[in-house]
Formats: C-alpha cells, structure tokens, sequence
C-alpha cells in the first residue's frame, strides 16, 4: 500500500453549517465519520470486509479518506492513484497499518477483552459510556443529535455518534446483538423547571418509544435509563405509569424506579435523577433481587466542592462585573419582596453544589466566591470593572468534576457549548453504582 500518514481527529478541517459539524467535502460527522469510527471500533482486529452488510460503503468510505490524507500530504504525487488493492488492505486489516491509528489514541478507549457490550443512546458526551466501560462493557453503538456533542464525543472515544434516532437509516446502524441498551433520554420535556408537556411535547417527550422500539426489535438483555426527578410525578404519575407499561409490554421486568442523589455517590452536586432498569422477561431473573446502591460518600463524609475547585486561580474572565453582580443582586431582591425564591446563589465551597443545569440559571445558582485573583483587568468585553468580591462562575472543568468526569477528559468545545453539555450530561459514579448492581444480578460481574 502506497504510503499514506495517520488520520488524525485534530487534523480532520471542520466547519460548522446548519447541517451540522462537517468534515471535508460532502460528508458530515453524522454519516461518513460514524459508519467508518463504528466499523473500526468493533473489528477486535478481526475482520472479513466481504462478509459486511455495508461493505460498499465502508470500501468507498475509506477510499476517500486515503485520499483525502494524500492530498494533504504534498511530497506525495501519487495521491489521485488510489488502488482497489490499497482499499481492500486497509479494510480487511485497518489496525495492523497506521492510517486510522489516531482513531485509537483518545482517552478512553474500549476494554480489551470486554465482559459485555452496550449501546450508548442520546450519548451527549458519554457519561454513561465511561461508567460502562470501567465495569468492563464494549460500546458497539452511539447515537447523539447535537453536532457540539458529537464532537467531544468524537475527541474522547474515537467514535462518531449516529445522529438522528427517529431517521431508520440511522437506527439501521444498530447492531443485531447486545448486551445493555442505556440511555438518558431527553428530559426537558419531564423537567419541574421547564413547561411539563411530557408525552405531549412531540420534539422531545416521545423519544422514549425510539427506546421501546429498539427494545422490542433487538431484544437486550436489559436497559438501564435515566431522566429528571419531575418524571415521578409528571401528570400525577400517570406518565411514568405509561413508560412502565410499555416496557412491561415490550418484553421487560421492570425494577420499581427510584430517585439517587449524586452528592451520596462520590461527587460535590446536589442532583436528583430517576433510575429506571429492567431485564428480559425470559431470563428469569426476580427484580425483587434488584437493591439500589447505598450511599457511597454518607453523610458527613461528602465530599466538598473544595475538592474539586481549580487549583490555579481560573481566568479572569470567569469573574463577574460589578455592574452584573449588582443586577444579580436587585433581581433577588425583587424576588424576596414578591415572596419567591429565585435569585443568584453564591455556594458555600465547603459544602455541596446545586445541581448543573443548562442556561444562566445553572450557572448563576452555582456562584463562588473566590479572593484569589490579583489581576483584574478584563480579558473580555463587559460592563463597568472586574468585582471585587471575588465572585465568579465556576469553570468548565469543575462543571465536569462535579460530573464525576476524570481529569483525563478533554474538553474540545467552546465553554458555552461545555456548559450545555457537562449541565445535561449524567452523573458518572452514580451511574456507574448502579449498573453494577445491574450486571451482578445479570451475573456479568
């Protein structure tokens, strides 16, 4: 095979249009990157192309990136001198030479010898895939609608999520067999701090039958879902009461839901989300068998957001104005006058974070205090000075650890975008309690 340089994620020109995160050319993230990422991250360096369902696409995926590379690559004329030979090399055995090796080189890449495998649904930025995969779990597929997402998906696993769950071109993708479907669904619609439309809300609410009717058509072994709290008691029960039965109907035993708190599990956040977990009805198994973790971090011993405050005073740009700390201040006290309870909270660091959320209220909520800046001239344009209470944002990153996200996490997105995601991602230690409690009684682990 002609000598062609590794395919790098950081290389890979990007441009964002109102189809979504491109990479060259007529391809997008959502179809060519996916369906090639998904190929190379479940060979387990064994493969027969001829024996693929999409192996015309797949051949004609990697001809175009060869090409691509050898474009780029200038002390090569032989670039347009792409051979069938060099394409059928480089998919019958895509790891044993170094054109996708960078595919490979994230930071959390999939166990070698995986003890089960699982997809990965509205994935965000793959809370529920770190969780799993340190259980021992193989992602075989992915699947998130946001381009941003997609990206800091791409960057840390090596793997393009499908995008758009409702289109059957990409539930197609779907692998037969597997073991655990996971999945936060789209909560807005459920959400006590949004409108409650729930099953009503046709955008967002009835994304959970995308999950029944994968459920009903490959048949896993068991599910594990998460949502917001407010779906307990969305429409005085009668939603959650609706789920049930239809997972009930789809062929599932399904454990009786119940609300953790993040902050008992590991991490500084005071965040409520509902579990919902069910096995195959042929199995066997008693869900009555089914115990919900217990706290890991009990009370008195949580830990603070001290702990996972940055060590280094955060960029100034963190810092509120006066003029915004000042306005922050009327708008609470309007609210006082009227008798209710919003308004901007400056969190006690030694203790535990409101929950992240996404927008300004997730972050205004979560306010710190923090005297250690010396340099206060802005780095950004805002009104009137840097303050001088110390008041500021928290970071990205410790939006992160609040997360459970390890250090080795790379964020790849502008903050704006990383707040969104890190405020709609799942808690990873809370999650991951709790599937292990799954796979014990599924006698995976």
């Amino acid at each position: 095979m002609s000598k062609t340089k590794d395919i790098k994620l950081s290389e890979l020109p990007e441009e964002v249009t109102e189809e979504g995160l491109k990479i060259y050319g007529p391809a997008s993230y959502e179809t060519q990157v996916a369906v090639l990422s998904h190929y190379l991250h479940t060979l387990d360096g064994k493969h027969d192309i001829a024996s693929g369902e999409k192996r015309d696409e797949i051949l004609e995926m990697i001809r175009d990136f060869i090409e691509y590379k050898r474009q780029q690559d200038k002390k090569n004329p032989m670039w347009k001198d792409v051979s069938d030979e060099d394409v059928w090399m480089a998919a019958e055995s895509p790891l044993e030479n170094d054109l996708f090796a960078d595919f490979f080189k994230v930071p959390f890449p999939a166990p070698k010898n995986p003890k089960f495998t699982f997809i990965d649904l509205f994935a965000g930025i793959g809370g529920f895939r770190i969780a799993m995969q340190e259980l021992g779990g193989k992602c075989v597929y992915s699947s998130e609608f946001d381009a941003q997402a997609q990206r800091s998906y791409f960057a840390n696993y090596g793997e393009m999520p499908f995008g758009d769950i409702t289109k059957e071109i990409t539930k197609s993708y779907i692998p037969e067999h597997f073991d655990i479907l996971c999945g936060g669904f789209p909560c807005q619609a459920f959400s006590l701090a949004g409108r409650r439309l729930g099953f009503k809300d046709e955008t967002r609410g009835t994304l959970f039958f995308e999950i029944e009717a994968i459920l009903r058509k490959h048949q896993p072994r068991a599910f594990f879902l998460e949502n917001v709290k407010g779906l307990a008691i969305h429409d005085k029960g009668r939603t959650l009461k609706t789920i049930l039965e239809h997972l009930d109907d789809a062929g599932y035993d399904v454990v009786p839901p119940q609300i953790l708190n993040a902050m008992d599990y590991g991490v500084p956040q005071h965040r409520e989300r509902i579990y919902i977990i069910g096995f195959r009805k042929d199995l066997g198994i008693d869900v009555k068998k089914f115990h919900y973790p217990e706290p890991t971090t009990p009370e008195g011993k949580r830990v603070r957001f001290r702990d996972v405050m940055e060590k280094k005073v955060p960029s100034v740009k963190y810092y509120l104005s006066n003029v915004y700390v000042d306005t922050l201040k009327r708008h609470r006290a309007r609210h006082e006058a009227a008798g209710h309870g919003f308004g901007y909270e400056i969190i006690d660091v030694d203790g535990v974070a409101n929950a992240i959320v996404v927008g300004g209220m997730g972050r205004e909520r979560n306010l710190v205090r923090d005297n250690r800046l010396t340099d206060f001239t802005p780095v950004t344009n805002i009104k009137g000075e840097v303050n001088r209470e110390g008041i500021r944002r928290m970071t990205p990153r410790e939006w992160a650890r609040l997360q459970g996200f390890p250090e080795e996490y790379k964020i790849v997105v502008a903050d704006a975008s990383a707040y969104k995601q890190f405020g709609n991602s799942v808690a990873i230690p809370a999650i991951k309690a709790t599937a292990e409690k799954e796979l014990e009684l599924l006698g995976v682990i």
